[in-house]
């Protein structure tokens, strides 16, 4: 099989395609054909040696797949010609940027039959993310007010989508040129980060989910409710920050993401609901993984990016 690795940090030239034996798979797990892969930014910040969640090259990248079972010698969970997809492993390397993979069957489901391999694949790492951070964390009740940050981007995308369906009033910040989407994602109110202070635009909020970090994970403190609850998928580790909430009267969470089979489940029910889509800005073949990641790096997504296999 073909697979993606890099001998070196650095740049999108640094990843490159090799051949190398198929995984075999361990008890309990499945060994998926892949057909599709997601791609989300903290790939491109390991590529690049911004922490070493996976340690030192070499390395192969990645998590999110949507593919077909060719093997399931020790589960009866799944069958061979099983359409499946999810996020095995993380945060341990799933090594993912390949055409085969080997996963534990707890860590895959069913794929939708509404969803092509290449939307399945775009949603896992996003999606749990999303669920983790308002269902688990949150508790996002009906007629709670929720503000998402970053809600044109591939978590907040799913957020405001699933923080509707729990029954909140959503509020989300994004650039004024992905408005159209955001509300099309059924946020009940959009505020344009690039003309207006959300500080200045919204109060009495009663979770709000971070995606971006930075002062905006700072500020947040001042929009919530007496008691409100501060999620954040990237500044989950700043203890000073916490404390500074927590000082305060709020609550502060981080979310350490895992593979959560029950939270996938839930994903797919909404899926099949018709409740929850997944946005897909751009898809590139795998031969041109560095150009995908060219514009990982860039940041700004409408959704997410996927790697057809």
């Amino acid at each position: 099989m073909r697979v993606i690795t890099q001998q070196t940090l650095g740049g999108p030239e640094v990843l490159t395609i090799v051949d190398a034996p198929e995984p075999q798979p361990l008890p309990a797990e499945v060994l998926v054909r892949v057909k599709a892969i997601g791609l989300n930014p903290l790939e491109a910040r390991l590529r690049a040696g911004e922490f070493p969640l996976i340690g030192r090259p070499p390395f192969i990248l990645g998590w999110d797949i949507s593919g077909v079972v060719e093997e399931a010698p020790q589960t009866w969970r799944f069958r061979p010609g099983d359409e499946v997809f999810g996020m095995p492993l993380f945060p341990r390397a799933a090594n993912a940027y390949a055409e085969v993979v080997s996963a534990p069957a707890l860590h895959l489901a069913r794929k939708p039959a509404s969803l092509s391999h290449v939307e399945a694949s775009a949603l896992p790492v996003v999606g749990l993310t999303a669920w983790q951070g308002l269902v688990d964390l949150g508790g996002v009740r009906e007629g709670d007010r929720v503000l998402v940050h970053g809600g044109g981007g591939g978590v907040g995308h799913v957020a405001i989508q699933i923080a509707k369906a729990l029954g909140a009033h959503v509020i989300a910040t994004a650039g004024g040129s992905k408005r159209k989407f955001v509300e099309g994602l059924g946020a009940d109110e959009v505020i344009d980060y690039t003309a207006v202070d959300f500080t200045e635009a919204v109060r009495d909020i009663d979770v709000v989910l971070d995606t971006i970090g930075g002062d905006t994970v700072e500020r947040s403190l001042e929009v919530l409710r007496p008691g409100g609850h501060l999620v954040t998928a990237v500044a989950e580790e700043d203890s000073a920050l916490a404390a500074k909430y927590e000082a305060a009267g709020m609550r502060f969470s981080g979310i350490a993401l895992d593979p959560d089979p029950v939270a996938l489940r839930g994903l797919v029910e909404l899926v099949e609901q018709g409740r929850l889509r997944v946005h897909v800005q751009e898809t590139f073949p795998f031969e041109r993984v560095a150009d995908a990641h060219r514009l990982l790096d860039g940041g700004h997504l409408q959704g997410k990016l996927v790697l057809t296999v």
